[in-house]
């Protein structure tokens, strides 16, 4: 797996400080190429990502990229360490997924969701705004996969009854779940993976991401209003819908109201260990395990059949992606993309920040937002290292990754999941060219407002140090 030719080949092959270049090009030419299967779907994305670790291990132990150190072999080293680093990431997935599937099937989030929106009477208008507020409340709490399932579910039931357009109401599902996913360190996959990177305080989200969460949602929802305002202004009897949405029944998915009771207990007490988990000297990871296993314990339901309900396709996802990401790190390549994004930034912490925000933005869009954001962890680090505070660089990368994946309709889990559900659903089709005008533009704004965001925080002083 080490051949002498190549390691020589690859010391040979000019330098960019100590490190070669030839183990660079080829290792970043693997995750490029990585990337381009998962953004163009050409592969599914779990696949693309385990291919692309295992061409990037193959290629770094060929060009002698990971070296021994402490009587470890090069490939325990770097892969081991680079998975276990990034294990806490998996362990929140995991047991928040078992936790919330409970919590499903005892018919709470359906009760929830109905109690909301009773409230709008069955106005388009209202229901609109409530469907946006519905969605950040249950991304913030649920994380954005389950959240935006269980909303995209409820705005095509309801639309149906109502004889509403789903478009405007699953968009905005679509799109506020990425501001949704701001509200706390483990609302959104970027958010917790970025958070655990930076290692960002439960509580500093509330300070700095979670306005912003709101902000952005409250931009998102007044431009879908007008950009959709002929399918939201509809003809038609107020009281009629008014009557329909009074006769939905919350309790209808309630088979056993102890088992309500007690996941609603469970699903509260795990949001509270999330905000006190560092308190505690504890990972959230342990609070997520902690919350899911109570509710295996406590609901009498199929241990074998929850954990199928785990989405294991994005945990070898992420593996594949940690360990592609970890291989191009090892080689320098991010190291040396750190300093030039240094160097253009004339070496000012602020410019470099707006910078990053900008790229990652204009990126997330592209390619997924999940593997933007993992590639631009060890590039703050690198950047750390050389003297660029990391804080704001943490908060510019949890605010851009999430709000960037909004710009076309594969930038984002919440995008592709709610797209899917009203084609096969409805039989409605969002092409892109509508999304872009609707996404797009939605993103442009957001940008401005993040990049005047930031520049505030950094101006003023704003960001908290730990």
């Amino acid at each position: 797996m080490n051949p002498g030719w190549l390691v020589l080949l690859a010391d040979s092959a000019g330098s960019s400080g100590d490190k070669p270049w030839l183990p660079m090009i080829v290792l970043g030419a693997i995750m490029t190429v990585t990337y381009f299967f998962i953004a163009f779907e050409w592969l599914h994305k779990s696949l693309a990502a385990m291919l692309g670790a295992i061409a990037a291990v193959a290629a770094a132990m060929a060009f002698g990229v990971f070296r021994e150190e402490g009587g470890h072999t090069p490939y325990d080293r770097a892969v081991h360490d680079i998975i276990g680093h990034d294990i806490g990431v998996i362990g929140v997935l995991v047991g928040t997924s078992v936790l919330v599937d409970v919590a499903s099937r005892s018919g709470l989030f359906h009760f929830l969701a109905i109690k909301l929106v009773k409230q709008t009477r069955g106005d388009p208008l209202r229901l609109h705004t409530f469907i946006a507020i519905a969605t950040v409340l249950f991304v913030t709490f649920l994380t954005i996969t389950p959240g935006t399932l269980i909303m995209v579910s409820l705005v095509l039931v309801v639309t149906r009854e109502l004889e509403l357009d789903p478009k405007p109401y699953v968009l905005t599902v679509a799109i506020c779940a990425n501001s949704g996913a701001l509200m706390t360190f483990a609302s959104g996959i970027c958010t917790l993976m970025l958070g655990t990177a930076g290692n960002l305080p439960y509580m500093h989200f509330f300070r700095v991401s979670t306005p912003m969460a709101i902000l952005s949602a409250i931009l998102a929802t007044i431009y879908l209003r007008r950009f959709y305002r002929s399918s939201l202004d509809v003809p038609g009897d107020p009281e009629e819908r008014a009557r329909k949405v009074a006769a939905f029944d919350e309790w209808a998915l309630v088979k056993d109201r102890g088992l309500f009771y007690r996941c609603a207990f469970i699903l509260g007490g795990t949001i509270v260990g999330f905000a006190s988990a560092q308190q505690l000297g504890v990972g959230i990871d342990f609070i997520a395990f902690c919350g899911g296993t109570a509710a295996l314990l406590l609901s009498g339901y199929s241990t074998d059949e929850a954990i199928k309900k785990v989405n294991w396709s994005v945990v070898l996802f992420f593996v594949g992606l940690f360990v592609i990401i970890g291989s191009v790190q090892e080689s320098g390549l991010l190291d040396w993309q750190a300093r030039q994004m240094i160097a253009l930034a004339g070496g000012s912490p602020v410019v470099t920040m707006l910078l990053v925000a900008t790229f990652v933005l204009a990126l997330s869009g592209i390619v997924d937002n999940i593997p933007v954001a993992a590639t631009l962890i060890p590039i703050v680090r690198a950047m750390e290292q050389q003297g660029i505070p990391a804080e704001p660089l943490w908060w510019a990368l949890v605010l851009a990754a999430n709000l960037g994946g909004n710009s076309t309709p594969v930038g984002s889990i919440s995008s592709v999941i709610a797209l899917h559900a009203l084609e096969k659903e409805r039989g409605v089709k969002v092409s892109w060219g509508e999304y872009l005008k609707v996404g797009g533009m939605i993103t442009v704004l957001q940008t401005v407002l993040v990049l005047i965001y930031l520049s505030l925080f950094a101006y003023f002083d704003l960001f908290p140090t730990r």
